[in-house]
């Protein structure tokens, strides 16, 4: 935590449910759902989740699939409804993940272009970030080519570059960074500390523990919707690792 103390994003006692039908489809509309109660269930992703984010943290998220982990980035973005508590943020939060829409029958130029405006950029701010974007991507000699001929570990390094163009006080990294070579990832973690030390705030949702001992300042454990542990890395990893 930074000496200033200045929280960014306060979680409280935050409860996510889905009711998906017993195929495993979510349910989603409430006449089918009356029509086929019998075979609908409650899935509790976050059970009474409670914490405080700071300026100039980076914030591990860790837990087994299905803990729970992507249900609170979404939730702290505003893009989950929780049926309990509440999450408040100090600015709009900028959720990336390696699922992130880009338009497939456009080019990767295209893209770079509609993300950039997308994320509040002036055409102007856009043309002048556009080959720094680019370049880190590594993709240059592709851009010309529909997004729908990229391969995906392609699509989510420009999915990030796009993302990390621009400051963030709140920036959720959903698994983003599994992709790419050893050259982009090591790129993609000095650019998450850069946006630390810009006083922002960062949440690395990630399965690899080296990534998040290398980036992070804290780690936050979910294990089946509830929060396990919310502490040092290094305490949090070794008693995740226990638990695995």
């Amino acid at each position: 935590m930074t000496d200033q103390q200045t929280p960014t994003v306060v979680v409280d006692n935050l409860h996510v449910d889905y009711k998906i039908f017993a195929s495993g489809k979510a349910a989603k509309d409430r006449r089918s759902l009356l029509s086929r109660q019998r075979g609908v269930r409650v899935v509790h992703a976050l059970k009474g989740v409670s914490f405080t984010a700071y300026e100039g943290e980076s914030i591990g998220v860790i837990g087994h699939n299905g803990s729970g982990k992507s249900t609170l980035m979404r939730a702290v973005a505003g893009l989950q409804q929780p049926v309990k508590g509440a999450v408040y943020a100090s600015s709009r939060p900028s959720l990336l993940g390696v699922n992130a829409a880009l338009l497939s029958d456009l080019t990767g130029e295209k893209n770079v272009i509609l993300g950039g405006l997308a994320l509040g950029m002036t055409p102007e701010e856009v043309e002048e970030r556009y080959d720094s974007i680019v370049e880190f991507s590594g993709i240059r000699e592709f851009m010309d080519l529909p997004m729908q001929a990229y391969s995906s570990g392609m699509a989510a390094r420009l999915r990030f570059s796009i993302a990390i163009s621009r400051n963030h006080q709140i920036l959720l990294v959903d698994e983003a960074l599994a992709v790419g070579d050893k050259e982009f990832r090591e790129k993609s973690e000095q650019r998450i500390r850069d946006l630390r030390e810009q006083a922002g705030t960062v949440f690395l949702v990630s399965h690899s523990m080296r990534s998040i001992k290398e980036t992070c300042t804290r780690v936050i454990w979910i294990d089946h919707g509830t929060l396990k542990m919310d502490g040092d890395p290094e305490d949090v990893i070794r008693e995740y690792k226990k638990s695995t």
